[in-house]
C-alpha cells in the first residue's frame, strides 16, 4: 500500500510543479498529505535523481528550471489462462531444450 501512496504522490507533486501552481512549501505537503519534513524529503530525492527543482519566494511555487519529465507506469492485471500456462510452459520448454542438448552431447559420445 505505501509504495501505491508513494507513486501517487510523486505523480500528483510532478504535476502541481510541471503547471507552477504549487503553492507554499506548507501548501503542496497539505495537498500531498505529508508533513513538511516529508515534502522536502520527496524533493531531495527527486533532486538526487536529477529533477531540477528549485522555489520562487515570489510565485510561491516550486518549478522546474529545465524542462523535466517524471513517467510512472504500474500495470495489473490478472494473467488469463493462456498467459499463465504460457509463462509456467516457457520455463518447462526451456528445460525441455537444456535437456536435448544435454541428450545430443550424450548420444554424440556415444557414436
Amino acid at each position: 500500500m505505501k509504495l501505491f501512496e508513494y507513486l501517487d504522490r510523486i505523480s500528483m507533486m510532478h504535476k502541481l510543479v510541471s503547471r507552477q501552481c504549487t503553492g507554499s512549501p506548507e501548501e503542496l505537503a497539505s495537498r500531498l498529505g505529508v508533513s513538511r519534513t516529508t515534502l522536502y524529503e520527496l524533493i531531495d530525492e527527486l533532486r538526487s535523481r536529477g529533477a531540477p527543482i528549485v522555489y520562487s519566494k515570489s510565485a510561491k511555487t516550486f518549478f522546474y528550471s529545465q524542462p523535466y519529465d517524471i513517467a510512472i507506469t504500474c500495470t495489473l492485471k490478472p494473467l488469463s489462462y493462456f498467459e499463465a500456462k504460457e509463462t509456467v510452459g516457457g520455463i518447462n520448454k526451456l528445460s525441455k531444450i537444456l535437456f536435448f542438448r544435454t541428450l545430443l552431447s550424450e548420444l554424440s559420445v556415444l557414436t
